[in-house]
């Protein structure tokens, strides 16, 4: 439920009802059942939206679809989009990057960190923050694209470029990765905060002066990470200038596994 509340902030939007379908094995046991539904109530009822209905049904494996119907709140019913980028514009995010797929690295391959590090790792993974206010605050600040980062900030970047018929420059030294990502993985926090996804920061597009305004009004921090151009490519560059090789750009959807 949190990515498709994540989708709602990305538009600047306001979740209003969630209609949840499942499909189980007959054998699954009631009280798994119960807990997932207790997880996604808690998460609706924390950003005040009302579980209006959905389907059960039998199936050899389990399959969960979650839509979340939601609303703008301004009076010209304006949202932040994806095709709205101009050249000259600076690109930045919110938060810090990285911290969930560190959690899924930890995880996955079992290791060990100290007390702090691995509950921070884990609750980033398993329990991911959608920046709804941080969203409808882009748009009060007059802010006109913006996407989630949920496959991963390069990926996403991409998303924006293509349907902008645009590019940008990124300083990866200007990233905002997460502090205990540093600490404890640092070889792979850069490829982490960019490739990783799963963070459901925002990603906007704004001019400097807009973007002065909402580092203003935000209560997390915004960081300016590069800027968009003209040339319909994605440049990514060190504090020299020097070029940067990503070996793997994020989360693709349509790629067998």
């Amino acid at each position: 439920m949190a990515r498709n509340l994540s989708d709602i902030a990305a538009m600047g939007g306001v979740p209003r009802y969630a209609l949840v379908s499942i499909a189980i094995p007959p054998h699954t046991e009631v009280d798994d059942v119960t807990a997932l539904y207790q997880g996604m109530i808690e998460l609706a009822q924390q950003f005040g939206v009302a579980i209006i209905g959905g389907d059960t049904n039998s199936a050899p494996l389990v399959a969960i679809i979650i839509t979340i119907l939601g609303s703008t709140r301004n009076r010209d019913n304006h949202i932040l989009t994806r095709s709205s980028a101009q050249p000259g514009e600076q690109v930045a995010v919110t938060g810090y990057l990285g911290a969930a797929a560190a959690g899924l690295e930890m995880l996955t391959n079992q290791l060990q960190f100290d007390p702090e590090a691995t509950a921070l790792l884990k609750r980033a993974f398993l329990h991911p923050y959608p920046r709804l206010a941080e969203g409808q605050l882009l748009i009060d600040q007059g802010v006109k694209t913006a996407i989630d980062i949920s496959d991963g900030l390069i990926s996403d970047l991409n998303q924006v470029c293509k349907s902008s018929q645009v590019g940008a420059r990124i300083e990866i030294d200007r990233v905002p990765i997460q502090p205990t990502v540093k600490a404890n993985l640092s070889q792979k926090s850069v490829e982490l905060a960019l490739s990783g996804g799963e963070d459901y920061e925002l990603l906007f597009t704004a001019s400097a002066e807009v973007i002065d305004k909402v580092k203003r009004a935000a209560s997390c921090p915004i960081t300016v990470i590069g800027e968009i151009v003209a040339d319909n490519k994605i440049t990514l560059v060190d504090s020299q200038g020097n070029p940067f090789n990503l070996s793997r750009t994020g989360w693709e959807h349509f790629i067998t596994r």
